[in-house]
C-alpha cells in the first residue's frame, strides 16, 4: 500500500530478475514503466498502490478469498502512517477484525512524517496500538530499523489464529543520514548529486557500524 517507497522495491524485483537492473536507471522518466506509483505495467506488480490508503482493502479481499477457497497462504500488507488518516482504512481495519481474518499482517512504518509535515500536526494518529486493539487486531511493535525484530513479530503473528495482527514499526526517516532525519521535507524530492554522495558516505559508514558490532 504504501506504493510511493516503490524505488526500493523496483530494486528487488530487478535483483530478482523480473527485469534487467539498467531499468532502474530510468526511473520516473516519461515512458518508463518504472514510475513514482507502481502500476502493472511493471514485472512483478500486481496491484497499483500509492498513498491513498487502498491496500489494505486490496489485502483484505486477499485474505478473505484464502479463506473461501481454503487456501493457506497468507498475506502482508506494508503501509504508511500518513495513509491510515483515509477513511477507508480504518473500514477495512474494522471489516478484518469483524471477520477474524488471521491469515493477514499488517505491517505499519511509524515513521510520524508525511508530506505536509509530522502527521500529530496534520492529523493525529495516535494511540495506534489501542485503536487497533478496540477493532480486535493482535498489537506487536517493534524498532523498525532491527531486521531481526521484524522477523521474530511477523513469526509470531503465524502463532496467532483467532484475529489479524498489525506490526507497528517505529522508524526514523531519513536514519544514518544526519541531514535528513526527521526533515519530511525529504519525502517528496530527491537530493542533489552533491547531497547524495554525502548520503551514501555516512550510511557506507553507519553500515561499517553496525557490521562491527
Amino acid at each position: 500500500s504504501k506504493g510511493h517507497c516503490c524505488p526500493l522495491w523496483y530494486a528487488v524485483l530487478a535483483e530478482s530478475g523480473y527485469f534487467p537492473k539498467e531499468e532502474l536507471l530510468t526511473l520516473r522518466q516519461l515512458g518508463s514503466m518504472l514510475q513514482g506509483h507502481p502500476d502493472r505495467r511493471t514485472p512483478g506488480v500486481e496491484v497499483a498502490s500509492g498513498s491513498l490508503g487502498q491496500g489494505l482493502s486490496v489485502a483484505l479481499g486477499m485474505s478473505l478469498s484464502a479463506r473461501i477457497d481454503k487456501k493457506d497462504y497468507r498475506v502482508y500488507v506494508l503501509m504508511g502512517d500518513g495513509e491510515i488518516q483515509e477513511g477507508n482504512i480504518w473500514e477495512a481495519i474494522m471489516f478484518a477484525g469483524k471477520n477474524r481474518l488471521s491469515n493477514l499482517t499488517n505491517i505499519l512504518d511509524r515513521n510520524n512524517i508525511q508530506i505536509d509535515g509530522f502527521t500529530e500536526n496534520v492529523m493525529p494518529l495516535g494511540p495506534l496500538r489501542e485503536k487497533y486493539e478496540a477493532f480486535n487486531w493482535h498489537v506487536l511493535e517493534v524498532d523498525g530499523h532491527n531486521i531481526e525484530a521484524i522477523i521474530d513479530a511477523v513469526n509470531e503473528a503465524k502463532a496467532i489464529y483467532e484475529k489479524p495482527t498489525v506490526i507497528i514499526a517505529h522508524t526514523i526517516p531519513g536514519k544514518g543520514v544526519d541531514f535528513m532525519e526527521f526533515e519530511y521535507k525529504w519525502h517528496g524530492i530527491p537530493p542533489t548529486p552533491t547531497e547524495a554522495t554525502m548520503a551514501l558516505r555516512q550510511l557506507r559508514t553507519l553500515g561499517g557500524k553496525i557490521e562491527e558490532d
